[in-house]
C-alpha cells in the first residue's frame, strides 16, 4: 500500500480567515464543500491542510486524513489488527472512498481513497 497524502484537519468555523492567514504563507483554495475546505501549496500539491466546522457524513471530525492508493486493503489491514473503526466504509458523493479508524492516540484517522 502506498501513502499519497497526509493532511491535517483542523476543526474550524472560521474558514475565511483562516484561508486569508494561510494564504500569507502561499497556500491556495484548492477544494471547497461548503462544510470543508481544502488549502494546498502551488509549488507542492501534497502539502495541504483542511478546516471542517463539522463532517457532514460522519458523526465526528477527524484530525487528519490519509489518502492511500488500496483504501480497501487499508480497511482490511485495520479490521485484522482489531483497531477501532469509527466511521464505516464507504463511498462519498464527492469522489472518495473512506473510514475512519482510532489510533492509539486516540485520534480519528480518516483513510480514504479517490475513486
Amino acid at each position: 500500500m502506498t501513502v499519497r497524502r497526509v493532511v491535517p484537519n483542523i476543526q474550524s468555523e472560521a474558514a475565511q480567515e483562516s484561508r486569508d492567514f494561510y494564504g500569507l504563507l502561499g497556500f491556495e483554495e484548492v477544494m471547497n464543500h461548503g462544510w470543508i475546505m481544502t488549502l494546498a501549496s502551488p509549488s507542492n500539491p501534497a502539502a495541504q491542510v483542511s478546516f471542517m466546522a463539522s463532517d457532514k457524513k460522519a458523526p465526528l471530525t477527524p484530525d487528519m486524513s490519509v489518502e492511500v492508493d488500496d483504501v480497501d486493503a487499508a480497511y482490511a489491514a485495520m479490521q485484522e489488527r482489531g483497531a477501532e473503526i469509527v466511521h464505516p466504509l464507504q463511498d462519498e458523493e464527492w469522489g472518495v472512498r473512506r473510514f475512519f479508524v482510532r489510533d492509539p492516540n486516540g485520534r480519528v484517522v480518516n483513510v480514504l481513497g479517490h475513486r
